[in-house]
This record gives C-alpha cells, structure tokens and sequence, in this order.
C-alpha cells in the first residue's frame, strides 16, 4: 500500500514555482465559494510517519488559502474534561461548521494506531476503533462534510536519514521530537498497524491518499492539487448524493396494533400511595446521586412523548429532592443557526455530562425520527439512516461509563384532548398551548407509527427504551423515579 510513496518522487524548482501561482488562485477561489455557498463544511486529517512534513504542510496550506477560514486543530493528551466523557466528545466539539475548513492533527486515527503500537490495545480493540470510525465518518459524509483523509509518508531509510542530518546539524536538531525518536524505534509495527487501519477505513466518501513527504515541493503540490480537485467537485454538485432508502415500511403490523397501543393505559394511583411512594423514591435518587460508585458513571435521562404527556412535571418531580448543582436540563427546541451548520447529532454531544454528574433532555436526538419525520423536516433517506446513527451514539456513551434511560410517555387522544382544553382554560398554562399542538393531534397516527419504529429500532440492550402509561400523572411520575434509581443501582452492581 505504501510501496509508491516510497520510491524517490521529486519536483524541481523550476516546476514548483511555475505551478504554485495558479493552484494558489484556485485554492483560494474555491475557498471563498465554500464559505459563500456554506453547504458544507471541510474535514482533513493529517496522519503518517513523524518528519514526513504534516506541520509544514499546513502551515503553507495557511499561506496559500485565507488561514481566517481555516481552523487547526490539535488533539494530544486527553485533558480532565475529555477523560471525563466519551473518547469521541473531544472530536465532535471541535467539527468545523459548514462553509470552513478544519485540519485535525493528532485525530482519532492517530489515537488508535499509538495505541495498538505501544500495546495500549490489542487487535480486537484495534478492529472495534476501526468499525466506530467508519461509522463516524460515514454519517459526517451523509450529513454533508467533505473529509481528505493524507497519509503522508517516508521509507525507514529516508527517515533515518533526516533524523541523522538533523541530529548532526547543531542549528536544527531541536527539530527532532521524542516522538520521532520513538517512531524511530516503532517504525515496522507503526506502518504495519497503519496499512491495516488504511485498508480497512478507505472508503468513496472518505479515501485515503498516501504522499511521499521527502521531497518538499511534490508533497505541497501534490496535497494541494488533491484537495482543489475534490473541493472543485463537491462545489459543483448541486446536492449531495443520497443513497435510494427501502420503500417499504420500517415496521409493519397487519392489525395496525405496536408496542404504545398494546400500553395499559388505565394504571392509576391514589393520592396517598403517590405521596408515600414519591418521597421514598426521591430520597432513593438523593442517595444514589451521593454514593461514590458515582463518581464513575454520568446519568443520562431523556424525555419524549406526546404533547401534553407530562414530561416537564415528571421532571419537577426527579429533580424535587435534589440539589440543583447536581442535575442540568437540557430543553430542545428548533436548531439554532449554529448548530444547523453542524451535524445533527452535534448539539447533543455538547451537552454529554461528565462522570458523577446527571442531565436531562426534554426532547432530544430522537426528534429526527419523530418530529423531522413526521413533518417533512428532513428526507426518508436521512430518517432511516439516524436509526443506526443513534444506536453507535447510545453505545459510545454506556461504554465510557453513561448509564442512559430513555422514556416514552405515552397517553391516550382523549386525554390529550382534555388536557390541551384545560391548558386553554388556566392563565399559567395557556402559554403551554400552541396551534402546533392542536395541528399535530390531526396527525396522531402518523405519531404513532413513527414512536414504534422508534422504539423496535433503538430500544436495545444497552439502551432499552422505557414506556410511561402517562394517563395517571401520578403512577408515570413515581415510574420515572423508579426507572431511574432502578438503572443507578444496576449499574452500581456491574462493577
């Protein structure tokens, strides 16, 4: 795989000089259309052997383009925060928006490859980074983003080489890093690993592009000319492609009947047993947010249902008992501009807690299935997709520690209904009520079918989804609280 990068390419002067004044224009032309059109947004990973001119690279890729609309990105030691979060939190807080440039060094690729090298991993690790990243960048590249991947290269000869030169050249030998020396050490296992990692993650929409670096005007031309013929070709298309979705329903049920309409939904409890078992389980959830076993795991509540389902007041309810700087809520709305220039997923990422901490979403990522669905928000090809795309997220998160609990609450038309009526009727909670609401209720069934699609495809083992019979506001808001101090203590166990 390396065996053409390895076999002496060299430009001359006169050559490089001669083609740098027009690749410059264009880059530069091309640069502008991005951030006028701003469809898109630009990714390019920088990964290779040590010395092979990553730094160099860029630094000219600022002196040709506008460096204002490029932003660089640099991924060493994993801080506090970042330890405290899913591996891939670090990455999606730093995604360019869409009509910019972001170069990332030190990225996900060259956190796994340091890893398997230094046998901080082994090979079933190696494989299981692999597949999460081919997933990330696939759904980077369906929501739009064009990623150049460089591997940019030097023979085991040509690198021994420069760091002898270096080494004996008094002014320039503090050019040489530890790292260089311990790649240096590592070579055979690095490229190995590396060929490995690049065969398996070289896909049309994110292909990998190896260049020789010892010769310093071919590699910069050479990038520079790869990266204006994909920009040039992306800027001309005028919508992305999209892959043809399956035209039959994602779940079919020939008596119409799912898993909310097969819901009891006449469970009730009277007022003394609700304050009875309330307050138990309040002080239950304080207990278990205090415990120490705490420190590591984060808590992750999300709340969906039908309008006037009573999210807001089982929220009230968890958070009754609890100190507020132990708990965050995070209400979704419509996207803001911001996070419409990102991926969807990325607004979500923002707000993942930390280990010992615990956040609520009222809505959430599932509104691509529901809302986005339903509404016509996005395409039938862009839906289908998110489920998959919200399983490999869910599963990022229980595997870095997230104990995650995911509740439908579901009523009945007519409660809605009656509910929405006495919205109307009561001052402080008239501003509940809006002719969104009542236009929705015409498209109830369309709702329904959306909820159990949603719920067959991502209510899983390691994220299953918890119905709420929510006719009874006060069995659903003692079911949340046991739903949840009932995830904590099984987590507690697992470890």
């Amino acid at each position: 795989m390396f065996e053409s990068a390895e076999i002496g390419h060299q430009i001359d002067k006169e050559t490089y000089d001669a083609a740098v004044p027009a690749l410059r224009e264009a880059l530069l032309e091309a640069q502008f259309e991005l951030r006028q059109q701003a469809r898109f947004p630009v990714i390019i990973l920088l990964n290779g052997i040590e010395g092979a001119g990553k730094g160099e690279t860029v630094k000219l890729l600022n002196e040709w383009m506008d460096p204002r609309l490029i932003q660089v990105e640099t991924f060493d030691q994993q801080t506090d925060e970042e330890l405290a979060r899913p591996p891939f939190w670090r990455y999606w807080r730093r995604l360019p928006p869409k009509g910019r440039t972001g170069v990332f060094f030190g990225n996900w690729y060259s956190q796994m490859l340091q890893g398997r090298v230094h046998q901080r991993i082994d090979d079933a690790q190696l494989d299981q980074a692999i597949g999460t990243t081919v997933r990330f960048e696939r759904m980077l590249c369906d929501e739009g983003a064009l990623i150049f991947k460089f591997w940019l290269h030097l023979s085991k000869r040509q690198m021994k080489a420069r760091l002898k030169t270096l080494q004996d050249d008094p002014l320039h030998s503090w050019r040489i890093s530890p790292l260089d020396w311990q790649q240096s050490k590592t070579y055979d296992d690095f490229v190995r690993y590396g060929e490995r990692v690049l065969r398996r993650t070289s896909r049309d929409y994110a292909p990998w592009y190896v260049v020789e670096g010892g010769d310093e005007r071919y590699r910069c031309l050479t990038v520079g000319r790869i990266l204006l013929e994909g920009l040039q070709a992306a800027l001309r298309l005028e919508e992305r492609p999209r892959r043809q979705p399956h035209a039959a329903p994602v779940a079919a049920s020939i008596d119409n009947r799912g898993l909310v309409d097969s819901l009891d939904m006449t469970q009730t409890l009277d007022k003394d047993s609700y304050q009875q078992q309330l307050v138990a389980e309040q002080a239950r959830l304080a207990r278990l947010l205090r415990d120490k076993r705490m420190r590591r795991h984060a808590l992750l509540a999300v709340f969906e249902g039908n309008d006037a389902a009573g999210k807001g007041g089982a929220i009230r309810r968890v958070t009754g008992a609890l100190d507020p700087r132990q708990y965050h809520i995070v209400p979704v709305a419509a996207p803001t501009e911001e996070e419409q220039a990102q991926p969807y997923l990325w607004r979500f990422w923002r707000h993942i807690p930390a280990r010992g901490r615990f956040t609520m979403f009222d809505r959430s990522w599932y509104g691509r299935v529901l809302v986005e669905r339903v509404e016509g928000y996005c395409s039938q090809a862009d839906w289908l997709r998110a489920y998959s795309e919200i399983n490999d997220f869910e599963e990022q998160l229980t595997d870095a520690g997230v104990v995650l609990v995911k509740f439908w609450m579901a009523i009945d038309q007519q409660t809605q209904l009656e509910r929405f009526q006495e919205r109307e009727k009561t001052a402080f909670k008239r501003f509940k009520i809006t002719e969104d609401d009542w236009r929705n209720r015409d498209k109830w069934t369309q709702y329904v079918d959306a909820v159990n699609d949603m719920v067959d495809r991502t209510s899983t083992e390691i994220a299953p989804w918890t119905l709420i019979e929510a006719n009874d506001k006060r069995f659903a808001r003692v079911k949340v609280l046991r739903t949840l101090n009932e995830a904590l203590e099984a987590a507690f166990a697992r470890k």
